[in-house]
């Protein structure tokens, strides 16, 4: 579904509401030429406590620190920009919807420093279901080894969510969906498993979870945290400081994605290679049905993970 066929009528722009159509960046934008700019992908769930934004506090505190390497300051406070995501929540009645957040640099010059170019923040949501599908939360997808490596973060900072950076995704993902595949697996430049274009990724062999170190150029998924200590939670042991090979995920008992949009994804195959039996496996299940139990429910045991949308 295209955002024109959408019922969302309005996004926020530096401290305005303005209407979809009218939500326009000058074609000489630095952030268009250069990538220059920073991002977030969270959700608010609808509660059984009412609408909810999950671990916003975390999207906003990363959302800041990924402009400290590229000196951007943004112009309003976490607390302005919550209660705008809110407002926008509120005026299009969306109690369940994709947010993202987004600041970059603006329309000045065109050199490669930014310098005098001002920095433009906006928000928007939509709703939005399953990334990767319906079908794939249940039955699992197929994804590929990309052919493409992760950059390193000694080239460009891997913990900061940054839109130029995401060309990387892009042609991972897309060279994955040519070859009939859902989605793709990035490896770094040392050949280790880092995570796909979106998704952070976790194997389960033993009963026991594996996950890349941040170390191996991933990011620091705010879903991966969530799942980290949902595991933990549940009595699994997670070892979330290791490197992973190529061939371990072959050998794999289960293996799954996690993320803002693709939430918990089981993968069942690997390039050519069923993993597991091919389906959805018992931990992946586990720790999935806890997953949406958690932001179906809000309970207080996770009440710090919610920020809640009053829509009245």
């Amino acid at each position: 579904m295209g955002f024109d066929e959408m019922d969302v009528e309005t996004i926020w722009m530096d401290g305005e509401f303005v209407d979809w159509d009218e939500a326009q960046v000058h074609v000489l934008t630095h952030g268009l030429h250069y990538g220059s700019g920073i991002f977030e992908g969270a959700r608010c769930y609808d509660t059984e406590k009412g609408p909810a934004l999950f671990r916003w506090e975390e999207h906003l505190e990363r959302l800041f620190h990924s402009a400290k390497p590229y000196e951007m300051d943004i112009d309003f406070t976490k607390e302005e920009l919550t209660e705008a995501t809110k407002e926008l929540i509120r005026r299009q009645e969306l109690p369940s919807c994709y947010v993202r957040p987004i600041a970059y640099y603006g329309y000045n010059s065109l050199g490669v420093s930014p310098k005098d170019c001002p920095t433009r923040t906006a928000i928007a949501v939509w709703p939005w279901g399953a990334y990767l599908g319906e079908d794939a939360l249940e039955n699992g997808i197929d994804v590929m080894i990309s052919s493409w490596r992760k950059h390193a973060s000694s080239q460009i900072p891997t913990n900061a969510k940054t839109t130029g950076l995401y060309v990387n995704s892009m042609l991972a993902g897309e060279e994955a969906r040519r070859n009939g595949y859902a989605e793709a697996l990035v490896l770094n430049k040392e050949g280790h498993v880092a995570e796909g274009p979106g998704e952070n990724v976790f194997l389960v062999r033993d009963g026991e979870l594996y996950t890349p170190a941040l170390s191996e150029s991933i990011l620091d998924g705010i879903t991966r945290d969530s799942v980290i200590q949902i595991a933990e939670d549940l009595g699994y042991t997670v070892h979330d400081n290791v490197s992973i090979s190529r061939g371990e995920l072959n050998t794999a008992d289960e293996l799954f994605f996690t993320g803002s949009a693709a939430e918990v994804t089981p993968i069942r195959k690997v390039d050519n290679v069923v993993i597991g039996d091919g389906s959805r496996g018992p931990v992946t299940e586990e720790i999935q049905q806890k997953f949406f139990e958690i932001v179906e429910e809000a309970p207080d045991e996770y009440a710090e993970w919610f920020e809640f949308v009053d829509l009245e």
